[in-house]
């Protein structure tokens, strides 16, 4: 499914293709013509298409007779209106500025391609723009997707990578590299889009993480159903939040600070281990000295059975699959993140400022 502007922009190239093609075939027309049928010799019967077609006032070549005469007329016909269609076509995509257009979707087209272990945001919307802005404070690479023209130029204005289409096609998504992306988030206005959209996203990339933002609880559970890794609800975590504002005003003000905005001075940041490149697999928290090291506070651990385990202490033995959340500025978890060397590295989306 191509967006308007392509759908636009193909048929003008199939149109000035075709009216090539048409001037093209009137000129072997008219060369054949007075080859065979006049006698002329090939560059005659070239010179004189040609002087013909352009419409330059020269004269015959050789005699022509009634019949060469009526053909020439038929052939002057036929050049000036497929030159004309030509002009025609042409002039309307300069003015509509369809080939520079045609140059940035090919530029864009090539950044698409070049992008591996991106971020995928489908539907530019308000929750969108703000999982974009979150996107870039992070330095992460990402590309959206919308179906409206205005939101996609809307997001290239703002300097995002922003593809015109149908997320919940599987061909819109190959065209953003799902199959090299390592997240996609549903963002769209309806949750059977954003369904569909999972189970493309699922179907395409098994591998991929895939979140997805939902309206209602059966939604919510539908989506889980489908494959989704994680399901949000604006309205079920706004409510909460809103909740836990109201009860802890400081706590949440803190845990706003560290998720959020560019602004911030310490991050929260998550990190798997492996068994084969992370050498503190199987020491103990104190025996790892990971926060001695780096400065970096291993807030929780998420076992590979789904465990979590809140606040471990120096004896919470590291295992392999574990993912550690951790808390710290932007150099203390680069430093974490050279010691853990986990399997998926996120040093892109470590902060690169304080």
């Amino acid at each position: 499914m191509y967006s308007t502007f392509e759908q636009k922009y193909r048929q003008i190239q199939k149109q000035l293709a075709a009216g090539g093609i048409a001037l093209a075939l009137v000129f072997i027309s008219g060369t054949l013509w007075y080859k065979f049928v006049e006698g002329w010799h090939w560059s005659d019967a070239v010179y004189m298409t040609v002087i013909t077609l352009a419409t330059v006032g020269f004269g015959e070549v050789n005699p022509l007779g009634d019949r060469g005469r009526i053909f020439t007329i038929s052939l002057i016909m036929m050049g000036v209106i497929s030159i004309g269609y030509i002009v025609n076509r042409f002039t309307e995509a300069l003015i509509q500025g369809y080939f520079q257009e045609g140059r940035r979707l090919a530029q864009q087209k090539r950044l698409v391609e070049s992008l591996t272990a991106h971020y995928i945001i489908c539907g530019f919307g308000r929750t969108g723009r703000q999982i974009a802005l979150e996107f870039q404070a992070e330095g992460i690479q990402f590309v959206t997707i919308d179906s409206q023209l205005e939101q996609v130029q809307e997001a290239q204005q703002l300097g995002y990578t922003a593809v015109q289409g149908d997320a919940t096609l599987d061909e819109t998504l190959l065209k953003v590299g799902i199959d090299r992306a390592v997240c996609l988030v549903a963002a769209l206005p309806s949750d059977a889009e954003n369904l569909y959209t999972v189970l493309s996203a699922k179907t395409l990339n098994p591998e991929i993480r895939a979140i997805a933002r939902a309206s209602t609880e059966e939604a919510l559970q539908k989506l889980q159903r489908a494959g989704a890794d994680a399901v949000v609800s604006p309205y079920i975590t706004g409510g909460r939040r809103m909740a836990a504002a109201a009860l802890r005003p400081q706590v949440m003000d803190f845990v706003d600070g560290i998720l959020t905005g560019t602004d911030r001075s310490f991050y929260m940041e998550e990190f798997s281990l492996d068994v084969e490149t992370c050498p503190v697999v199987g020491q103990t928290i104190r025996e790892a000295r990971l926060r001695s090291q780096s400065g970096a506070l291993v807030l929780a651990i998420r076992r590979g059975d789904g465990t979590l385990i809140a606040g471990p202490t120096g004896e919470t033995q590291l295992l392999p699959g574990d993912a550690l959340i951790c808390m710290g500025t932007p150099e203390q978890l680069r430093s974490l993140n050279r010691i853990l060397l986990p399997i998926r590295t996120r040093s892109p989306r470590l902060p690169k400022h304080t």
